[in-house]
Protein backbone atom coordinates (compact mmCIF):
# COMPACT_ATOMS: atom_id res chain seq x y z
CA UNK A 1 0.00 0.00 0.00
CA UNK A 2 2.86 2.41 0.77
CA UNK A 3 4.34 2.01 -2.70
CA UNK A 4 0.96 2.90 -4.23
CA UNK A 5 0.77 6.09 -2.18
CA UNK A 6 4.39 6.89 -3.10
CA UNK A 7 3.65 6.47 -6.82
CA UNK A 8 0.51 8.61 -6.64
CA UNK A 9 2.38 11.40 -4.83
CA UNK A 10 5.26 11.11 -7.30
CA UNK A 11 2.83 11.34 -10.22
CA UNK A 12 1.23 14.48 -8.79
CA UNK A 13 4.61 16.10 -8.12
CA UNK A 14 5.84 15.21 -11.62
CA UNK A 15 2.61 16.58 -13.11
CA UNK A 16 2.97 19.87 -11.20
CA UNK A 17 6.62 20.15 -12.25
CA UNK A 18 5.66 19.57 -15.89
CA UNK A 19 2.99 22.29 -15.65
CA UNK A 20 5.46 24.74 -14.11
CA UNK A 21 8.08 23.99 -16.77
CA UNK A 22 5.45 23.78 -19.56
CA UNK A 23 6.71 20.33 -20.54
CA UNK A 24 3.65 18.04 -20.77
CA UNK A 25 4.47 14.35 -20.70
CA UNK A 26 2.68 11.08 -19.92
CA UNK A 27 1.83 9.85 -16.43
CA UNK A 28 4.70 7.35 -16.45
CA UNK A 29 7.21 10.03 -17.44
CA UNK A 30 5.85 12.29 -14.66
CA UNK A 31 6.42 9.53 -12.10
CA UNK A 32 9.96 8.87 -13.36
CA UNK A 33 10.77 12.60 -13.33
CA UNK A 34 9.53 12.97 -9.76
CA UNK A 35 11.38 9.90 -8.48
CA UNK A 36 14.63 10.93 -10.18
CA UNK A 37 14.04 14.49 -9.00
CA UNK A 38 13.68 13.19 -5.45
CA UNK A 39 17.04 11.45 -5.70
CA UNK A 40 18.61 14.56 -7.21
CA UNK A 41 17.14 16.70 -4.45
CA UNK A 42 18.30 14.20 -1.84
CA UNK A 43 21.90 14.59 -2.92
CA UNK A 44 22.07 18.34 -3.50
CA UNK A 45 19.12 20.22 -1.99
CA UNK A 46 18.27 18.29 1.18
CA UNK A 47 21.66 18.82 2.87
CA UNK A 48 21.41 22.55 2.21
CA UNK A 49 17.88 22.92 3.57
CA UNK A 50 17.91 20.18 6.18
CA UNK A 51 14.71 18.67 4.78
CA UNK A 52 14.31 15.17 3.37
CA UNK A 53 12.54 14.10 0.19
CA UNK A 54 9.47 11.97 -0.40
CA UNK A 55 11.82 9.00 -0.17
CA UNK A 56 11.98 9.72 3.58
CA UNK A 57 8.41 10.77 4.38
CA UNK A 58 5.49 12.37 2.59
CA UNK A 59 5.06 15.81 4.15
CA UNK A 60 4.67 19.28 2.64
CA UNK A 61 8.35 20.29 3.02
CA UNK A 62 9.54 17.00 1.50
CA UNK A 63 7.10 17.36 -1.39
CA UNK A 64 8.37 20.89 -2.06
CA UNK A 65 12.00 19.71 -2.07
CA UNK A 66 11.06 16.87 -4.43
CA UNK A 67 9.19 19.33 -6.66
CA UNK A 68 12.27 21.53 -6.81
CA UNK A 69 14.40 18.51 -7.73
CA UNK A 70 11.93 17.53 -10.47
CA UNK A 71 11.92 21.08 -11.88
CA UNK A 72 15.73 21.12 -11.93
CA UNK A 73 15.76 17.71 -13.63
CA UNK A 74 13.35 18.89 -16.34
CA UNK A 75 15.56 21.95 -16.87
CA UNK A 76 18.68 19.78 -17.20
CA UNK A 77 16.99 17.44 -19.69
CA UNK A 78 15.68 20.40 -21.68
CA UNK A 79 19.18 21.94 -21.78
CA UNK A 80 20.78 18.68 -22.94
CA UNK A 81 18.14 18.15 -25.66
CA UNK A 82 18.74 21.63 -27.09
CA UNK A 83 22.46 20.97 -27.61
Amino acid sequence: MNILIYLVVAAVIGWVASIIMKDRKSLLINIVVAVLGAFLAGWFISPLLGVGTINDAITLPTMLVTLLGAIILIGIVRFIRRR
